[in-house]
């Protein structure tokens, strides 16, 4: 078991086409190349022996400790090891790789000791395509090549720097290559894997990694330097702002849901999903969350993602797909990796999602909303965009009133789900604002009495007088966290008394020590076998409902405790687990995305700081500080 490194000893870095994962122990145990939802390269993660890896450290030396740190305002990880010999640093990111999809990606780990000698051991081992495929290695005298059917990666070596270039030594070892180099106090070294190249390995002068290095600190910092943010909790916000950027495809615009595959909710569970895709919901929030950072040509980004979704289905009068590829297409065949044996041998592993056939009638909301908030921001929407947005909402007009598998994607069959008919009731009243708004062709008549027949039959059916709470679905007693947002949506006063008992009911069934559960499975069973931990992104959102609720001092202490269940960099993970740890794939779009709404809205309903007291300075007396 002490050859996974947990989730949460992880950084992320990435080049916004493809990303990795790197342990507080110098492995880099997941990367998939070209693109996030390729196959993997390095799958170390998910099984320790067959997945791959690639890994620096120091060698022969215990550690005093290790520390890992973001450079800030970048996505630039730094690995430090202190020894009783020295103290070393890896200095780990990836150029950005731009908007044009391409099969190159680099991946710069750079060595360099600080203090004192080390000497550090290389490992590289990947093992393509899962495990699965075969691959030839080539050696060369400054690195090597590794060659599957599918893709090739290059290890190229970075000459040191105050040092002399024998002092490197690298050798086959099995599928991979070995490496050992001994640097003094100043020396830099390190090396580059590149993929999709047909150059040779080639000794790379400091001076380039340099250039790299510095160039993509500047776009991050650049980036960043674009939000107006100036709130409350401003560091967790901008970490969350730039891991959102680093789970975005840039040649399309989509946000996959996190960079992972398999990784359970659940230790030696079976709830392993796959997550390195695009939901039709997460960018709709994130169009929430950009704008509240005043980050507006990346919230139009988004926008036209989810625009082009829309065209697609209006094109096919078909009803809108929930989940998509980076690419855009919806081929996501679900498939288990029998060879691998899991995250702390938590199987299946799954590749692919079944879940892409579900109906989740919710994403109509969250597509609506976040057309409609941009729409307030004077991101208006075209005329070709409008027209194929009525065809969505005239269909939902038909299929309002249809069990769905909910938000959860829950595998025990379709429900009537009171979410899926809030949300529902949310796409037509942001569609017939928008409609009133602006004075353009739609069933205004048709849309708002289907609105109202669902706002009364979510009060008459949603609402359960026994529980005196609103709930999962008709027909039973199970309280969802997925509610939460019913007063952010504007559906409910979070003054009225059905709403005051809903939320005092979730304090005593779904929250421990102010972390939420979405729903007891063992109430209202989902088709899956096991459990799971507390869900971030509910967490979040109870802090969003307690401050519109009156309960701001209680926002506020949950807020404050759930900033201290992120990693040491400021990462979430899906969910929490018992003892703190963070579950499922890692990380999350939706729980940084919830981080950040969440933060804007208590920091706005917050008072104001007095402002300072000027008091005119008299003479200065000498006091003495005993007696004063």
């Amino acid at each position: 078991m002490e050859l996974y490194p947990f989730v949460e000893s992880h950084g992320l870095i990435g080049d916004m086409q493809t990303a990795a994962l790197i342990a507080d122990d110098g492995t880099l145990d997941w990367f998939c190349a070209p693109r996030f939802d390729s196959p993997s390269v390095f799958a170390g993660l998910l099984d320790h022996k067959k997945g791959g890896y690639l890994r620096i450290a120091p060698h022969g030396a215990d550690y005093v400790r290790k520390e890992q740190l973001y450079l800030p305002g970048a996505p630039i990880l730094i690995t430090r090891f202190l020894t009783p010999d020295g103290v070393g640093e890896i200095i780990d990111f990836m150029p950005v790789a731009g908007d044009t999809a391409t099969d190159r990606h680099c991946i710069v780990r750079l060595i360099s000791v600080v203090r004192g000698t080390m000497r550090f051991r290389i490992d590289c081992q990947p093992r393509f395509n899962y495990g699965r495929d075969p691959h030839e290695v080539e050696m060369y005298t400054d690195g090597a090549v590794f060659r599957s059917p599918t893709l090739s990666i290059t290890l190229h070596r970075v000459r040191h720097a105050d040092q002399p270039p024998d002092e490197v030594e690298i050798e086959r070892d099995g599928d991979g290559v070995r490496a050992f180099a001994t640097l003094r106090q100043g020396a830099s070294g390190g090396l580059l894997v590149e993929t999709g190249s047909s150059e040779p390995p080639r000794l790379i002068a400091p001076e380039e990694i340099r250039s790299m290095y510095e160039q993509t600190r500047d776009f991050w910092r650049g980036w960043l330097g674009g939000s107006c943010y100036a709130g409350r909790w401003r560091e967790a916000v901008e970490r969350s702002a730039l891991t959102l950027k680093l789970l975005t495809y840039a040649p399309t615009g989509a946000l996959i849901a996190a960079p992972t595959a398999g990784l359970p909710e659940q230790i030696g569970g079976t709830r392993n999903w796959d997550y390195r895709y695009a939901w039709i919901r997460d960018a709709s929030w994130s169009v929430y969350a950009l704008l509240g950072l005043g980050l507006t040509e990346e919230a139009q980004r988004y926008l036209r993602w989810l625009n082009d979704r829309i065209c697609e289905a209006a094109d096919r009068a078909t009803p809108l797909h929930h989940m998509y590829r980076v690419d855009g297409s919806t081929a996501l065949d679900e498939e288990e990796l029998d060879h691998l044996e899991g995250y702390r041998r938590s199987r299946p592993v799954r590749i692919g999602n079944a879940a892409a056939d579900q109906l989740q009638l919710d994403i109509y909301g969250e597509a609506l909303s976040a057309i409609h908030l941009a729409d307030t921001q004077g991101l208006r929407s075209s005329h070709q965009a409008w027209l194929n947005t009525v065809k969505l909402i005239d269909w939902l007009c038909e299929h309002w009133d249809r069990p769905d598998e909910g938000i959860w994607e829950t595998r025990g069959g379709r429900q009537d789900f009171t979410f899926g008919r809030l949300m529902s009731w949310v796409a037509l009243d942001r569609a017939i604002r928008l409609a009133q708004r602006h004075g353009v062709p739609a069933e205004i008549n048709r849309w708002t009495t289907e609105r109202d027949k669902i706002y009364r039959q979510i009060m008459n059916r949603g609402y359960h007088s026994g529980r005196r709470a609103f709930v999962q679905h008709y027909g039973n007693d199970v309280l969802d966290a997925a509610l939460l947002s019913m007063p952010a949506v504007g559906f409910i006063a979070p003054d009225d008394p059905m709403w005051q008992s809903t939320l005092r009911a979730m304090d005593d069934e779904l929250v421990s020590d102010s972390l939420v559960y979405r729903y007891n499975p063992t109430a209202s069973p989902d088709g899956l076998a096991g459990s799971e931990g507390t869900f971030s992104m509910c967490t979040f959102w109870y802090v969003e409902a307690l401050a519109r609720s009156g309960r701001l001092n209680d926002a506020l202490i949950t807020f404050e405790k759930m900033l201290t269940y992120s990693t040491h960099l400021g990462l979430y993970g899906e969910e929490i687990g018992p003892t703190g740890e963070q579950l499922g794939n890692f990380p999350q779009a939706f729980s940084h995305l919830a981080l950040i709404n969440t933060a804007m809205v208590l920091d706005q309903s917050m008072p104001a700081p007095p402002a300072p007291c000027h008091v005119p300075l008299g003479p200065l007396v000498r006091r003495d500080p005993l007696r004063g």
